[in-house]
């Protein structure tokens, strides 16, 4: 493997595993914001994720809406 696909293979695992770790986390909040009340089947949800890596200056948050 070259620089460049080790650099692309560990990018892979690092998005799966956030992926993986944030859908499982949004799904347990919802579920428990549903089950209490505090949101409503079809209301909206706002979410950020905030990727950051200080020693190479990356700082950006993605915002989305997400459908209940």
């Amino acid at each position: 493997m070259t620089s460049e696909q080790d650099l692309k293979a560990s990018i892979d695992r690092f998005l799966r595993n956030v992926s993986f770790t944030a859908q499982r986390e949004i799904e347990k909040v919802v579920r428990a914001a549903l089950a209490n009340g505090t949101l409503k089947p079809g209301e909206n949800l706002s979410a950020s994720i905030t990727l950051s890596s200080p020693k190479v200056g990356l700082d950006v948050t993605i915002h989305q809406k997400l459908d209940v």
